[in-house]
């Protein structure tokens, strides 16, 4: 049977029980067991899909088409063991399927209750999907005191009654702060956050304790004895250069080998981090050489709205020894005028997915900058789609090609797949409901022969993750490669255009999928070290 370890957050959030989780679940994988990561998110939407950005972050995409927490990007990054819909459950999720069951009469007339109807529902999804997993991992979002986390800790408390606590282990992750006035590291917030747990009936077994210093060893008794564990049990996790490191630190202080000692069971073979001492020498490096790429999107001003690309950009420069220097530019503020001044000293230009027509101009704008001065270019899902807006229009010279997602009224060298004909004219398309609407997950494309992202691959049939509605329209495809544009990745039924390519460009790429989501800092993924590479060229 699987072993239980339930991740809990206390003081405020945003502490890094992702990272934790992630880095935890690698050290237990590294030492030969299987593991399984799951997210638990509080919030009332059935997924985050239609939420902003710049409330949640990204959207994290899995092969089989779940949206996300972003926690789960972590997880993948750090495992490389691909996550499941069945790994992520949101509280809309939970109510949702409750209340279906209601109204076909499921529960026979009974009052449906948060206990035990909500928990219950909590309990299936810890438990389901596993397929001989020697450790779960469930890291329950939000953080202990919250109300809408309540039932997630009460449905936890419940599952280690249920399988015993031989089978369960409690982690909790607190904010252990510095008050530089007094120059002292306070206890105080860990001491409540842990009481507010025991209130509620759950005894972590190890609390991580995140600081800016290291914790001395009197504070460390002090949290021993208040929250009632033992004393290497008190788990330190200091802020870190990258958050590569944070396998290496938690390794450090024995977070593995509590929890096989808690277990009462040994490694099955032996740990090797040279690995990830070679990650993170060479992100922190200073003496490498640094390369400028500039990601130009609507919601630069929030790092994790991009988290996964940036990542990947990361990834990129590892496996090319060089640092990455992003350069964020929002697309909004962008003019013909002041474009060259935002691009001078980049070496490469990236336009990330999005929705909506704010900041397009401008995305437009710069790849015109980047297709005319010969500085490698990457677009993304939308990034794409706005380089063959930017082509029809000065290349083929269809001054009204757009996406009927901002235009009606535009000759539609994007749109959705219903809206098309033979001539490229809308003929209908609306869209009623956002939320599950889009192609979602991985989906095959093949590859050109002697095209440039055949040269990277190595392939001929690829497999990526999509998040997107809108399709390049494949009525103009003739058009554009009697201008010198290759399409060069297409739908095995050759319908939908996949990766674009220019013929006269050093490297100038577009693809409708996100790379990015497959990208490891172990294991990079092959575009983005192809255009590092070119980028480092510059």
């Amino acid at each position: 049977m699987a072993r239980f370890i339930f991740v809990t957050g206390g003081v405020v959030s945003s502490l890094g029980k992702g990272l934790s989780s992630a880095s935890l679940a690698y050290l237990l994988k590294s030492q030969g067991y299987k593991v399984r990561l799951r997210k638990m998110d509080p919030y009332l939407n059935v997924d985050p899909g239609t939420m902003s950005p710049f409330q949640h972050g990204e959207v994290f995409v899995t092969d089989d088409g779940a949206e996300t927490d972003l926690d789960l990007g972590h997880y993948e990054r750090f495992t490389n063991i691909s996550a499941k819909k069945s790994d992520n459950i949101t509280t809309g999720k939970i109510y949702r399927d409750i209340i279906g069951k209601e109204r076909k009469g499921e529960y026979l007339g009974k009052t449906v209750q948060v206990i035990p109807h909500v928990t219950d529902r909590i309990k299936e999804f810890i438990k389901k999907d596993i397929h001989k997993e020697d450790f779960v991992i469930c890291e329950i979002g939000g953080t202990v005191g919250d109300i809408e986390s309540l039932p997630f800790l009460e449905a936890i408390r419940q599952f280690s009654n249920d399988i015993g606590r031989d089978k369960s282990l409690f982690i909790h992750l607190t904010l252990v702060p510095f008050l530089k006035s007094s120059n002292e590291i306070k206890t105080k917030p860990t001491q409540h956050s842990v009481k507010e747990l025991r209130s509620i009936g759950i005894q972590p077994d190890i609390v991580i304790c995140r600081s800016q210093h290291s914790i001395p060893l009197d504070q460390r008794n002090k949290i021993s004895l208040f929250c009632n564990i033992p004393i290497q049990r008190v788990i330190e996790t200091v802020d870190v250069k990258t958050i590569y490191e944070a396998p290496i630190s938690f390794f450090k202080e024995g977070l593995d080998r509590e929890v096989l000692k808690y277990f009462k069971i040994k490694p099955k073979k032996k740990l090797n981090l040279n690995k990830w001492k070679k990650v993170t020498k060479t992100i922190t490096s200073k003496n490498l050489k640094e390369v400028n790429i500039a990601i130009i999107g609507k919601y630069v001003e929030l790092k994790d709205a991009y988290k996964s690309l940036d990542e990947a950009l990361v990834h990129g420069g590892i496996d090319n020894n060089v640092r990455i220097n992003l350069i964020r530019i929002e697309s909004d503020r962008l003019k013909l005028s002041n474009i060259k001044k935002n691009l001078k000293n980049v070496c490469g230009i990236l336009i990330p997915g999005g929705f909506g027509k704010r900041g397009t101009e401008g995305k437009i704008g710069c790849i015109n900058y980047a297709r005319k001065n010969k500085i490698p270019f990457f677009g993304i899902c939308f990034g794409m789609q706005m380089a063959i807006i930017e082509f029809a229009r000065n290349e083929l010279k269809i001054q009204k090609a757009g996406s009927t997602e901002f235009n009606k009224n535009c000759r539609p060298v994007i749109g959705l797949i219903e809206e098309w004909n033979k001539n490229g004219n809308i003929i209908k398309g609306s869209l009623k409901n956002l939320g599950g609407t889009m192609r979602l997950g991985l989906y095959p494309a093949k590859l050109q022969h002697n095209s440039l992202v055949k040269n990277i691959y190595k392939k001929n049939l690829i497999y990526e993750r999509h998040r997107h509605r809108y399709e390049v329209n494949n009525s103009f495809r003739s058009l554009f490669e009697k201008k010198g544009m290759i399409f060069s990745g297409m739908s095995p039924n050759d319908k939908l255009p996949e990766i674009i390519e220019l013929k006269n460009h050093p490297w100038f790429i577009g693809v409708q999928f996100h790379p990015e989501f497959k990208s490891r800092p172990l294991d990079p993924h092959p575009l983005f070290s192809s255009f590092i590479r070119a980028a480092k060229n510059k």
